[in-house]
């Protein structure tokens, strides 16, 4: 039993005659959900299971090949630092730091690569910043939501805004007070601006055209490390 709120709950809960223990987090498909949403214990393990997964490929690697263990890298360890990241991207720059503290390790530890700034190598691997891609997944489920690309219903999370502009896309979503901090980095809602300065250069014809088009608008502005 999980108990998500600032109230209390005293009650004690039975199944027959077994009480169910309360918990100050579990795990959902993946997810571990903390009693106060906070995604810091689920950061710390999936950055514990990275970072021992990248150490391996640079161990067992014999191969010294820059583009080959970049691959492995993109292949084995990128994904468990993304998995289900709409649910619990991070807000605070220290969980932000410490996702991007893989990647950013690992590069350094490349050949040729260690006496590069952390731009420096990415730039010159081909690779961008994890905060960054994260990004790019929420506007990528956000598009899938708003062109009704996924079994999620779009009156349930958005609504379209009433503002008329001729400035930007024609797609743009209505942005809500929020006095609640745990909402405002919820994806419904730290999706929106970022979502609503797509400019006009961003192709929403298809998923693929968004994909492609949405990595070259600068969005320096919507993350934290830039």
């Amino acid at each position: 039993m999980l108990h998500i709120g600032s109230c209390l709950d005293n009650c004690r809960y039975h199944i027959g005659h077994l009480e169910i223990q309360s918990k100050a987090q579990c795990k959902d498909l993946g997810i571990v959900v903390a009693n106060d949403l906070s995604p810091q214990q689920h950061i710390n393990e999936i950055t514990a299971k990275a970072h021992r997964r990248a150490n391996c490929i640079l161990r067992c690697f014999i191969s010294r090949k820059t583009d080959l263990l970049v691959r492995a890298f993109a292949t084995y360890v990128r994904p468990i630092l993304e998995y289900n990241s709409i649910v619990w991207s991070p807000s605070l720059l220290r969980d932000i730091e410490q996702v991007e503290k893989v990647q950013r390790r690992f590069t350094k530890r490349l050949f040729g690569m260690r006496c590069l700034s952390y731009d420096e190598r990415l730039q010159k691997l081909g690779l961008l910043r994890l905060e960054l891609r994260r990004l790019h997944l929420d506007l990528i489920f956000c598009y899938k939501i708003v062109f009704g690309l996924v079994s999620v219903n779009f009156n349930d999370f958005f609504e379209y805004s009433s503002t008329t502009t001729t400035r930007g896309h024609a797609y743009k979503l209505f942005k809500p007070r929020c006095t609640s901090g745990v909402r405002q980095n919820f994806f419904t809602e730290r999706v929106i601006n970022p979502w609503n300065s797509l400019p006009p250069t961003v192709n929403f014809a298809s998923l693929s055209s968004f994909r492609q088009t949405i990595c070259n608008v600068d969005f320096s502005g919507f993350v934290s490390c830039h």
